[in-house]
C-alpha cells in the first residue's frame, strides 16, 4: 500500500511539474467542445488586454474616427427589479412590425432570419491556394459572441479586464468606432471568460445582453445608453452554468429574452422604453436564441428550453405548442431549423441526436408530433443549415448530411471539431474549432472539401458572420475579416 501511495505521489508531483512548465511557456490543458482535455497555447489575459489596448490606442492616434466616439463608461438610469426603468436619457425609435432590418444586412445572430444562411451578393465558388484575402486582423476581448452587422458597422460584446464592453467596428478596416461598457466579469473554467450572447441591431439601436443578464439598448451611431434592465433580477432567476447566451430578438416593437425564471422563462420588453410587456413559461432555459417563424399558418416565436421546443404567441407569450426534446444534461445550445411551412428540425449533443417535429392546427390550437428521430446528427455547439431538403451539420465535430424528409444519413466527412457553419449558395463556409476556414460543397451526393486554410489562432466556438461578401470571424482573443467576393 505504501509503495502504491508513493508512486501516486511521485506521479502527481510529475504532473504538477509538467503543468507548471507548460504554463511557463504559455500552454494550458483546456477542454474542447466535447469536454476532452487538449494541450493548447493560451494567451495570458493580461497580455491580451495590454496588446488590445496598445493596438486600439495606435489605431485611434493614426486617424480620427469617422464616427463620433462615445465615452467608454456611460452612466445609465438605475434599474429597479421588477419595476419599469427610470425615463431614458435618449429616445429609441420603436421597430416597425417584424424585425426592422437594413436590406441585406446581417443584423441578427446567424443572419437576418437566424438560420445561418447568407443571401447577399454571390461569393467566389473557390478560394485561392492560400485562402481568401485577409483584410485585417487584430486582438479582441474574451467571450463567445458573434457579430451583428448593419450599414457597414459590426457590433459585438467582449470582456475587457473587469468590464463587459459592447464595441462597434468598421467592417472594411476593423477600426473601432465606439465602445460602451459596465462592470461585470463572468468566468467559467471550461467555456472561458466573457459574455456569450450576440447583440442585435434594429432601427438604429443595438440591443446587447451580458453574461449575467445586463440588457442594454444602445444608440448604434454612438453607443449612448437608451435604457437598461437586468433580466435575471427582473425574473428572479439564477444564472445558467454557462451564462446567458441567447441573442435578444426584436419583433413587433418587443425585445424577447430568456432569463429562465419561474413564470418568466421568456420575457418581452418594450423596445423603446424597456418596460416589461409580458412574461411566459416556467422552464429552465437553454443556450438558444429565440426565432420568428410562420408554422401551420401562425407567425410565432420559436425557441428551445432545457427540456422542450416551444412556439409562443408574439403578442402575449401564450404557449401555442410544445414538444419534449433534450439530453441527459439539459444542455441545448443549437438553433432550431425551420423546414417548410409546418416542420422544425432540432438536434442536440451528449448522445441524443435529432428529430423532425410537425406542427399542425387543431381546432383553436396547435399540435406537435414527431416525424422521425435519429442518433446520426448530434449538434452540440454548432447549428445545422438547410438546403434543398438536406440538413448539413456537425455531428459531435464531424460534418454530416441528412435527408430532412427521412432522417437518413447521406454522408459524413471532415473533422472540424466544434466549429460553426454558414450556408452561402451551395457552399458551406465553416470555421473549425481550431480557427481554420473551410469551404465545402453543399451536396447530398458526397463530402467534397474545396479548401481548408488558416484563419485565426485559438479555440474558436464563435459563430462567424458574412456581410456583403466579407467574412468576419472571432474567438476569445482575435478577430479578422476575409474577402470572399
Amino acid at each position: 500500500m505504501r509503495t502504491w501511495l508513493k508512486r501516486l505521489a511521485i506521479a502527481g508531483a510529475g504532473v504538477a511539474v509538467i503543468a507548471v512548465g507548460l504554463r511557463g511557456v504559455g500552454y494550458r490543458i483546456r477542454m474542447d467542445g466535447s469536454g476532452h482535455p487538449r494541450l493548447v497555447r493560451v494567451i495570458d489575459a493580461d497580455a491580451l488586454y495590454e496588446a488590445l489596448e496598445r493596438q486600439r490606442a495606435a489605431q485611434h492616434a493614426a486617424a480620427p474616427s469617422p464616427t463620433p466616439l462615445a465615452p467608454t463608461a456611460v452612466t445609465a438610469p438605475p434599474v429597479t427589479t421588477g419595476a419599469p426603468p427610470a425615463p431614458a436619457t435618449t429616445s429609441a425609435p420603436a421597430p416597425a412590425s417584424g424585425r426592422a432590418t437594413t436590406a441585406g444586412s446581417w443584423t441578427d445572430f446567424r443572419g437576418p432570419a437566424r438560420d445561418g444562411v447568407y443571401r447577399q451578393r454571390p461569393l467566389a465558388a473557390t478560394w485561392p491556394a492560400g485562402g481568401p484575402r485577409l483584410l485585417w486582423k487584430q486582438p479582441i476581448g474574451e467571450g463567445h459572441a458573434s457579430f451583428a452587422i448593419a450599414r457597414g458597422v459590426a457590433y459585438t460584446i467582449e470582456q475587457r479586464r473587469e468590464r463587459e464592453v459592447v464595441a462597434a467596428y468598421d467592417v472594411k478596416t476593423g477600426r473601432e468606432l465606439w465602445t460602451t461598457g459596465w462592470d461585470a466579469h463572468f468566468s467559467e473554467s471550461m467555456g472561458g471568460d466573457g459574455p456569450r450572447a450576440t447583440p442585435t441591431w434594429s432601427g438604429g439601436v443595438v440591443y446587447a445582453l451580458g453574461a449575467a443578464g445586463e440588457l442594454r439598448a444602445l444608440q448604434a451611431a454612438t453607443g449612448a445608453v437608451v435604457w437598461r434592465r437586468n433580466i435575471l433580477d427582473d425574473a428572479g432567476a439564477a444564472n445558467l452554468q454557462w451564462a446567458m447566451a441567447g441573442a435578444p430578438l426584436l419583433v413587433d416593437g418587443k425585445v424577447i429574452v430568456q432569463p429562465g425564471g419561474r413564470g418568466a422563462s421568456v420575457v418581452a420588453y418594450d423596445a423603446a422604453t424597456g418596460t416589461t410587456v409580458w412574461k411566459s413559461l416556467d422552464d429552465q432555459q437553454a443556450y438558444v436564441s429565440p426565432m420568428i417563424a410562420t408554422l401551420a399558418g401562425r407567425r410565432q416565436i420559436v425557441t428551445w428550453t432545457a427540456d422542450r421546443v416551444v412556439g409562443l404567441a408574439i403578442e402575449d407569450g401564450a404557449l401555442l405548442w410544445s414538444h419534449p426534446w433534450t439530453n441527459g444534461n439539459q444542455i441545448n445550445a443549437t438553433q432550431p431549423v425551420i423546414v417548410g411551412d409546418d416542420e422544425v428540425f432540432v438536434s442536440t449533443g451528449y448522445n441524443k441526436g435529432a428529430t423532425l417535429i410537425q406542427i399542425a392546427a387543431s381546432g383553436t390550437g396547435f399540435t406537435a408530433s414527431e416525424v422521425w428521430q435519429t442518433p446520426r446528427m448530434k449538434n452540440r455547439l454548432s447549428s445545422s443549415v438547410l438546403l434543398g431538403g438536406y440538413v448539413y451539420g456537425l455531428d459531435e465535430g464531424i460534418l454530416g448530411c441528412l435527408d430532412v424528409r427521412s432522417g437518413q444519413l447521406m454522408w459524413k466527412g471532415g473533422r472540424y471539431g466544434h466549429g460553426q457553419i454558414l450556408l452561402a449558395g451551395d457552399r458551406l463556409v465553416i470555421t473549425t474549432e481550431r480557427g481554420e476556414l473551410a469551404l465545402v460543397r453543399a451536396t447530398p451526393s458526397a463530402f467534397e472539401e474545396l479548401a481548408l486554410v488558416p484563419g485565426i489562432d485559438g479555440r474558436t466556438w464563435n459563430v462567424p458572420a458574412i456581410e456583403d461578401g466579407i467574412l468576419l470571424v472571432r474567438n476569445a482573443q482575435e478577430m479578422a475579416a476575409f474577402d470572399l467576393r
